[in-house]
């Protein structure tokens, strides 16, 4: 079975967990804080996949260091221990949180520009997507690209929405070299 397979359903887990007791967003939030300390400790990963430390002293670690975040998370946690899959944390995480979005009517996406955009006009651009693609949110991260020129780039998924100058540019370029 395939990582991507295995990972949705251990998310499809958690996000029934989360409905269950009402707790999504508390474990959205939680498992943000997770997936961060994974990705800035890579000894972590390589304690939990050593195969000389016992799952037991692995569980109890995973406990100490996240004692703040909720039984149902740290359960999980320990379960992928158990199993040893602990190198989908992240994936997991992220198909979790692709699906609390979509649940909820809410997309994420990466808006590039040639300069930081500002609040009003980050909001209007959500808004303005958040209709054309019929969700009720969308929140968009603001990356600078200088590349750009002029204009915006907007990436939803594996979707691309191009309003670039210098895409504008390469679509000329492309349709004089059809035409010749």
């Amino acid at each position: 079975m395939s990582e991507a397979v295995v990972a949705k359903r251990y998310a499809d887990a958690l996000f029934q967990l989360g409905s269950e007791s009402s707790q999504l967003d508390k474990f959205v939030d939680e498992l943000t804080v997770v997936k961060q300390v994974f990705q800035e400790n890579s000894d972590l990963q390589a304690f939990l996949m050593h195969p000389r430390v016992t799952n037991d002293k692995k569980k109890q670690f995973l406990e100490e260091v996240f004692k703040g975040v909720s039984k149902d998370v740290v359960n999980t946690l320990k379960l992928l221990v158990e199993r040893h899959r602990t190198a989908i944390i992240s994936d997991i995480i992220d198909q979790f949180i692709e699906h609390v979005n979509n649940a909820g009517g809410i997309a994420q996406g990466t808006v590039y520009s040639v300069r930081k955009l500002s609040d009003a006009e980050q909001k209007e651009l959500e808004n303005s997507f958040a209709k054309r693609l019929n969700k009720n949110t969308i929140k968009l991260v603001n990356v600078v690209d200088p590349s750009i020129v002029g204009g915006v780039k907007i990436r939803m998924g594996n979707t691309i929405y191009d309003g670039t100058i210098s895409g504008k540019l390469r679509r000329i370029e492309q349709n004089i070299k059809l035409g010749s």
